[in-house]
């Protein structure tokens, strides 16, 4: 299961105070400060930043808890103990008011869901233009062709072009990276007051 890339705190939520706290904290930020260079254990914190290993236990043990560093990887030391290496967890924190229908959960839902509507309408519209590039080099190499063969010929259908070019609302229709990315902002939308009805409902 892939891990979340944010944090979302609501300002009513005993979590933010505690997260704000947190972050003010002369020691924390020390230790944030050291792990965005390198990670590191908490002997190697002690030493580079001169701070007693029980003061960096302690503040490591809240930024844990705040899921702003991770301790995936541990070694063992020459006794056999655990020695856990901290990094920092590279999250985004995001702070929303609460609300009424559970604000909270819906961006925790629906924010990846409209990042991959975004990144599916770019691919999609590159995909396109890539094709239409295509398109437009083999329509060229055929004028290109038939203007050698029959020079005659080729000044009429140069005037003729021109009048065959699709007006640009034609051509904002037919793109298929709008159409979907609006057909995901309306499904969005849509969830968006679903829940919203069904959570005034129950309440």
């Amino acid at each position: 299961m892939p891990k979340e890339k944010f944090i979302l705190v609501s300002l009513k939520e005993e979590e933010s105070k505690e997260l704000a706290q947190i972050i003010t904290n002369r020691t924390s930020r020390k230790i944030l400060d050291a792990l965005a260079e390198k990670e590191s254990t908490e002997s190697e914190l002690s030493g580079k930043l001169n701070i007693p290993i029980s003061t960096i236990h302690y503040n490591l043990q809240a930024l844990l808890k705040a899921k702003l560093v991770e301790a995936d990887e541990y070694h063992y030391s020459k006794k056999g103990k655990e020695v856990l290496h901290y990094k920092l967890a590279n999250k985004y924190i995001i702070i929303a008011p609460k609300s009424t229908f559970g604000l909270k959960e819906k961006l925790k839902s629906i924010l990846p869901a409209a990042i991959i509507a975004i990144a599916g309408s770019f691919a999609i519209y590159a995909y396109s233009i890539f094709q239409k590039e295509i398109f437009i080099g083999t329509q060229l190499r055929q004028a290109r062709t038939f203007a050698e063969e029959a020079a005659v010929d080729a000044a009429p259908l140069a005037v003729e072009i021109p009048h065959s070019q699709p007006a640009i609302w034609q051509s904002v229709l037919h793109e298929p990276a709008l159409w979907f990315l609006f057909g995901c902002i309306v499904t969005l939308i849509l969830i968006i007051i679903g829940e919203y009805i069904y959570h005034k409902r129950n309440r």
